[in-house]
């Protein structure tokens, strides 16, 4: 009896683990087929520019400025209540103001639904939350990889307000540079989400000789469930 509960046991852990697996190689499908990775960067390496081609894409203007300005007009005002924080909890962030959103008002849900389906496809496997950072114009982004605790193989942000320059980085000797366009949507997947750090740089930038002034930046990020992770 004991071999046989064993033996369950066991089949059950493995088909968990398929399932799991599946799901992963469905999200690596739908990234590797349905964006688009035509995007302005510099990569210090041929090493560095596979990784990002293979598991970095970006979409410009996903969203028009009206939508821009409509889902500010939606949370705004709260942060306007707010000061600028000088440390984030871990360390990682500088300036910053944030707020996790779960409801938005009609015409922003579907902007919202938009963005999940562009990034996570049919399978919708997303945190309900959207996180929402309020960069200050001499606020930065320090090097970071997102917690696998926290969130699983796709990580997306929608850009707002300003462009911005975006460094990943696997050692001093493999990196990019991203342009990053205001109204942009950007995913982060494969090497890329796991191996590399990435960071916002400050507020005045270079890439190709072309200065790059960044602003205030707001950014709603996405991110796909904790259990969805990818073995590289």
């Amino acid at each position: 009896k004991q071999w046989y509960q064993r033996r369950v046991r066991g089949i059950m852990i493995c088909t968990r683990v398929v399932n799991k697996l599946k799901r992963s190689q469905k999200l690596c499908h739908n990234f590797y087929n349905n964006h688009a990775r035509n995007f302005n960067y510099a990569s210090s390496s041929q090493l560095a520019e596979t990784h990002l081609k293979e598991g970095f894409s970006l979409k410009e203007n996903f969203i028009t400025y009206q939508e821009e300005k409509q889902l500010l007009s939606e949370f705004n005002h709260k942060f306007m209540r707010r000061k600028y924080l000088k440390g984030h909890w871990d360390g990682a962030i500088i300036q910053y103001r944030e707020m996790e959103k779960l409801e938005w008002n009609e015409p922003n849900n579907e902007i919202i639904k938009r963005l999940e389906n562009h990034v996570f496809g049919s399978s919708g496997r997303c945190l309900d939350a959207t996180h929402v950072l309020d960069l200050h114009e001499d606020g930065y982004i320090k090097p970071h990889i997102d917690s696998v605790k926290f969130c699983g193989a796709l990580v997306s942000g929608m850009s707002l307000l300003s462009d911005a320059v975006m460094r990943l980085k696997l050692d001093d000797d493999n990196y990019s540079d991203v342009f990053i366009p205001r109204l942009s949507v950007y995913i982060m997947s494969r090497h890329i989400r796991y191996k590399y750090t990435h960071e916002i740089l400050p507020n005045t930038s270079t890439i190709h000789g072309k200065e790059v002034h960044r602003t205030r930046r707001i950014t709603l990020m996405k991110r796909s469930i904790e259990s969805d992770h990818v073995d590289l």
